[in-house]
């Protein structure tokens, strides 16, 4: 299964519903789930191509929970995670582009090292629910460290040693600055509201 954060459709909340078999069978040989993977699929921009994918995996032990065993009543296993876009500069004209990064949430709702997921164990998966819930951040966070500098106005691309330095380090300089390009082609100074001027 997939979700899609659609930029057009920022507060749309999307859901995706799928049943997955415990065990199976295939031309004769049994099988018996061992784990589960989930692609999550971004779209940053209009082309097709303006997407990114991270995931989200769930390993299934034989090991007893700590729990008592899954019972006639349906239970719910919830886990949660965040996404967060990071943007970077590529190619000589230095256009934007987005990655998505994925990650677990705590109970707390604090952000994890860790990738979104977890382990299940399989006396508490007959007929349960297990629900991914993942949110967005709000805010954006450059791809590479010491690429861009914050200011009230948004983020600044680094000189590096000079425009054709593509790697373009800050090493400490935060006065030179470069300009670069937004998906749509506009020549900009400030992620994400490409003039200094602009609200």
């Amino acid at each position: 299964g997939s979700l899609f954060f659609k930029p057009e459709q920022p507060k749309t909340a999307h859901q995706v519903e799928f049943k997955v078999p415990l065990t199976d069978d295939d031309h004769g040989c049994s099988m018996v789930l061992r784990g589960l993977k989930l692609m999550i699929e971004g779209q940053w921009g209009k082309r097709e191509l303006d997407m990114s994918l991270a995931s989200a995996g769930f390993s299934v032990s034989d090991e007893p929970s700590a729990l008592p065993p899954a019972t006639s009543t349906p239970q719910t296993q919830i886990f949660n995670g965040q996404c967060q876009w990071l943007f970077r500069t590529v190619g000589p004209k230095r256009f934007i582009r987005k990655i998505l990064k994925c990650r677990a949430l705590d109970a707390k709702g604090e952000i994890q090292k860790r990738m979104i997921g977890g382990r299940l164990h399989r006396d508490q998966l007959a007929d349960s629910t297990v629900k991914l819930v993942l949110s967005v951040a709000k805010e954006e966070e450059p791809a590479v460290g010491d690429n861009w500098v914050k200011f009230p106005q948004g983020w600044k691309r680094c000189m590096g040693e000079d425009l054709d330095d593509r790697d373009a380090f800050c090493f400490g300089n935060t006065t030179d600055f470069k300009n670069f390009k937004m998906p749509d082609g506009r020549d900009c100074t400030v992620y994400p509201n490409c003039t200094e001027q602009e609200q």
